[in-house]
């Protein structure tokens, strides 16, 4: 709650907003690598708040929300700092690719080190310089390469500041889990700084629904940490998942998808047909449990042991959900979303009618 706030050894006064460019190394011709980030204070002390995205080069839907937040803020931030960074893989998001240029992933390198690798300096220079700072994190992720995922929030529910944190959010879906060692989310509540990592969407794309999922929950997040007026938004349904289970192939062909990321599915329901070129029938890979489809594949060839869906087991079972979604008005920002990442898949019934 203090009056005083400095970024990368650079003041921040109430009521002001500058951008700032932090340094992170070097490059081989000796010019600095910054990574650009703007703080905004309100006119009142509060708790600062970091909202990062593209710590993966490639995971780019999160860019398009930390870039919302700072072209056309749905808010006046009354209380309290945001320190807001589009991308904090710039090495990797010029060369459009998920990992540095040494090949590592940064997102298993923090807190990283000062006399380390290229990737281990630079984990450690935006760990000290952005995450420090900060009173709570919130870290935007998309699927990884040939994948989609449902909007949901990832958090340890077992740590009080994390589940607080989710909650504040406000998303469908949560899933419990501390992350991989070497993880900014995992290294971040370590070092004392609650965390939670929105999963959302493809890579390479900005993707309109998933922004606003984005923004929605940053925005109610914001309202419950006392930083802006007005009311939260609430979801269509609020479940919580502890148990994930990726469903493969047993056989290579080509894939008919029959559900969609974010669909409510029962046991045993056909989720996938895999086919030969010809489109004769080898496979069905069907639902482990009733669940709700986290995350799917966006290729349709497959090989053995390929992933196909990605199902959340959901605490209480899925009929509250269900139940919710029949009560909704149509048009909900739920329908939407799972609307708009059905588009990357072809779907069809098992029937195949």
């Amino acid at each position: 709650m203090n009056n005083d706030f400095s970024l990368a050894g650079i003041s921040v006064g109430l009521g002001e907003r500058r951008d700032i460019d932090v340094p992170v190394g070097e490059s081989a011709t000796g010019r600095d690598h910054v990574v650009p980030a703007r703080v905004w204070r309100g006119a009142e002390p509060g708790p600062v708040v970091a909202i990062t995205a593209a710590v993966h080069g490639d995971e780019i839907n999160g860019m398009g929300i930390v870039r919302q937040l700072l072209i056309d803020p749905p808010f006046d931030l009354l209380r309290g700092t945001l320190i807001l960074v589009p991308v904090v893989n710039i090495l990797g998001f010029e060369r459009q690719t998920r990992y540095m240029p040494d090949r590592r992933d940064l997102n298993r390198s923090f807190p990283g080190s000062d006399s380390g690798s290229l990737t281990a300096r630079y984990a450690h220079a935006i760990f000290v310089q952005l995450v420090h700072p900060a009173d709570w994190l919130i870290d935007l992720h998309a699927a990884a390469a040939k994948r989609t995922n449902y909007p949901n929030v990832r958090a340890d529910l077992d740590h009080e500041g994390c589940a607080q944190l989710a909650s504040h959010f406000g998303g469908n879906l949560t899933v419990h889990g501390s992350g991989p060692d070497g993880s900014l989310r995992n290294a971040a509540v370590r070092a004392g700084v609650p965390c939670i990592i929105l999963e959302a969407g493809e890579i390479w794309k900005f993707e309109p629904t998933v922004a606003e999922v984005g923004v929605r929950g940053i925005v109610n997040a914001l309202h419950q940490l006392g930083m802006i007026d007005g009311p939260p938004a609430k979801p269509v349904y609020s479940a919580i998942c502890r148990k994930t289970t990726w469903l493969r192939a047993d056989h290579g062909g080509i894939l008919r998808f029959h559900v969609a990321p974010g669909d409510d599915v029962s046991r045993s329901q056909p989720l996938a047909t895999v086919t030969t070129l010809l489109g004769r029938e080898l496979g069905v890979i069907e639902a482990s449990s009733d669940g709700v489809v986290l995350g799917m594949t966006t290729m349709p060839s497959v090989v053995p042991g390929d992933p196909v869906c990605h199902l959340a087991t959901i605490e209480g079972g899925i009929e509250h959900i269900r139940n919710a979604r029949r009560r909704a008005r149509d048009g909900t920002l739920d329908a939407r979303v799972r609307d708009d990442l059905a588009t990357n898949l072809s779907l069809e019934d098992h029937s195949g009618t």
